[in-house]
């Protein structure tokens, strides 16, 4: 068996697992069952915690890790696991700076978010959510490191893994579909292939385990089905609380389709920064910052008072300070500005009413009045009914599932008798009890970089504990198949080389055959090899990617509108006209993120989102010609 581990999934937990065994020295094979990488982690919008970083150091924030402990242990009540929230906590300065280091992320902005006792969210100044900043930044090196290093890094998209192989309590490798052709390949097994938030199918982990959440809508992607946790209870895994499931208090609701299966989510931030959430009477309800269950729960008794729809409320400075998130929303029709003249009117309630519960909220905010939903923390004071307001109606959505397979602190799959398997970790939303019975605001990237790195780490020592005694092989066989050398040029580094013979072919690495899987192109939303070799084994340097170009078609924006529907579906985007109609599930933001723009000019949307290259390099063949009368400005 060559020597390698075997990721499937290929979100951000996936990402780091990859990226650490390939920092470590391990080679790597990435899976994933759809035609772009990013998973949920890429709609992520407030950021990732860290407790004790430099950023916090240089704010003089005054935090520690055994305060971020504490926090993630009353969160997490009754389903606390201690052992995994102290590697979670522990290891979440040195997670951030990790991006920041080796990624060159910039992650200088810090915020605090419901129920945290420190400002420890981190983010960016850059135009983007900081969940498709930080993945994008891993999944762009991976890209490049398939281009300059293809013997170790190898990525498959669209493979369907189907079942976890093993011989007794040893996984040896992974079954996957491919094009409607089946292999198998084998390796130590990483597996993050996410939660079960949208797991609305027959066999629907969500029916059975928290019915009461099925009929909600979600702000996952269709992909979130549960397949890896599904797999590893069947040979043997334990799936623990899965009966824990977080329903985010806010859900955008679309005012042109309020009953969609699929919601944005409106980010944590927004109510981080002094966002209100009033009710059908203009009235406060809640600690804003409260726990997501919390503040989730006291919006379903609005609704049982018959007081919906809850409204979140930015005034003007929290607006200026998410000017990014504003922007971003209200350009998919989810958020609108108005005056508090007109707020009211939206309401139906007087501006007396509002007024008072905005005098009543300052007053509390000065300490003059103690709130009777025990806030304590206020930003970006004072409200008043003459300023200027963002506003969005909110609805409780599914949102993450704290549930999922049991491991240990070393990211190791436990068995049915509590001891781990071999050659088996998992990461990311698959793997339960990271956050007990409630996720904090900020802690689903970072349980995906801290177990991802730690799953990357555990299946690379136990690789290289393989090759280094032979795995079951005797002890002359093993003299014949490791050939170490020292690399003169670089002082101090020793590669292992594992050789099946006397000599080993280190030009091309060993991949998964199949015929369908060799014609799979290189220009896609996730980088593949293309093995174009006549040995079915082997796979060469990928091909010299086309040169893009733009087709000599012109069409005017009158035109684009007229392809406004599901079935027929154009997008201008920076002078360039899109046709995304048979491209929609291809899209890694889901179709709904699409939706808002049929038939119209989405530049300013894509470009908060996005960096040019991506439609040449993803979406090279849903461009169909330039938007006439405008310049160009995609920058290829």
């Amino acid at each position: 068996m060559v020597p390698r581990v075997i990721v499937v999934g290929g979100g951000l937990s996936g990402l780091s697992a990859a990226h650490t065994i390939f920092l470590a020295g391990g080679n790597v094979l990435l899976l994933d069952k759809n035609n772009f990488f990013g998973g949920n982690s890429t709609k992520a919008t407030s950021g990732i915690n860290g407790a004790l970083t430099r950023t916090q150091v240089d704010e003089r924030i005054g935090d520690s890790v055994k305060q971020f402990y504490d926090d993630t242990l009353k969160s997490a009540r009754d389903k606390a696991r201690p052992d995994l929230i102290k590697v979670l906590t522990y290891q979440s300065a040195a997670a951030v700076e990790w991006l920041q280091d080796v990624f060159n992320l910039d992650l200088t902005l810090v915020s605090r978010l419901g129920g945290h006792s420190q400002p420890r969210t981190h983010r960016g100044h850059d135009a983007k959510f900081p969940g498709m900043a930080i993945t994008y930044a891993l999944m762009q090196r991976l890209e490049e490191l398939v281009e300059s290093d293809p013997e170790r890094v190898q990525i498959i998209k669209k493979a369907r893994v189907t079942k976890i192989n093993k011989e007794g309590n040893k996984v040896t490798g992974v079954t996957y579909e491919f094009g409607g052709e089946e292999s198998s390949i084998d390796g130590v097994v990483v597996l993050a292939t996410g939660g079960y938030a949208a797991d609305f199918g027959d066999t629907s982990l969500l029916k059975k385990h928290r019915p009461d959440t099925f009929e909600l809508a979600s702000t996952n992607g269709t992909h979130a089905t549960g397949d890896g946790l599904k797999m590893l209870m069947a040979i043997g895994g334990n799936g623990i609380d899965l009966d824990k499931v977080q329903v985010h208090p806010t859900g955008l609701v679309d005012p042109k389709d309020p009953g969609s299966k699929w919601k944005f989510l409106a980010a944590e931030a927004l109510r981080g920064e002094g966002g209100l959430l009033l009710n059908g009477e203009g009235q406060r309800f809640a600690d804003e910052l409260g726990h997501r269950d919390y503040v989730s729960g006291e919006m379903w008794k609005q609704k049982e008072a018959k007081k919906w729809p809850i409204r979140l409320v930015l005034n003007s400075k929290a607006s200026n300070v998410l000017d990014f998130h504003t922007r971003h929303y209200s350009g998919r029709g989810l958020m609108k500005k108005m005056s508090g003249k007109e707020l009211a009117k939206e309401i139906g309630c007087s501006e007396d009413t509002l007024q008072k519960t905005f005098t009543n909220y300052n007053a509390i905010a000065d300490g003059k009045e103690k709130d009777p939903f025990g806030k304590k923390f206020f930003h970006n004071l004072p409200f008043k009914i003459n300023d200027t307001f963002h506003v969005a109606v909110m609805e409780p959505v599914l949102h993450f599932t704290m549930g999922g397979i049991e491991i240990n602190d070393k990211a190791e799959v436990l068995n049915s008798e509590g001891k781990p398997f071999e050659s088996l970790y998992a990461c990311g939303e698959l793997a339960g009890g990271v956050h007990g019975a409630n996720r904090l605001g900020g802690s689903s990237l970072l349980g995906c970089v801290v177990y991802g790195r730690v799953a990357g780490s555990s299946a690379s020592q136990h690789l290289f504990q393989k090759v280094i005694t032979g795995g079951i092989s005797t002890a002359s066989q093993r003299l014949g198949q490791i050939s170490l050398h020292i690399n003169p040029s670089t002082p101090g580094k020793i590669s292992v080389e594992w050789v099946d013979g006397a000599s080993a072919d280190t030009s091309s690495y060993p991949a998964a055959g199949g015929k369908k899987q060799e014609q799979q192109s290189q220009r896609s939303a996730a980088p593949v090899m293309n093995a174009d070799s006549k040995d079915p084994g082997k796979v060469n340097k990928p091909n010299d990617p086309v040169e893009f170009k733009i087709p000599e078609k012109y069409f005017s924006m009158e035109e684009v509108a007229k392809h406004n529907k599901k079935d027929d579906l154009w997008i201008a985007v920076k002078g360039i006209v899109l046709d995304v109609t048979n491209w929609l599930d291809e899209h890694p933001g889901g179709p709904q993120a699409l939706f808002s723009h049929m038939g119209k000019d989405a530049s300013e949307e894509f470009e908060m989102l996005h960096d040019d290259e991506v439609i040449p390099k993803y979406a090279a063949n849903i461009v169909i010609g330039h938007v006439k009368d405008q310049e160009c400005t995609l920058q290829i």
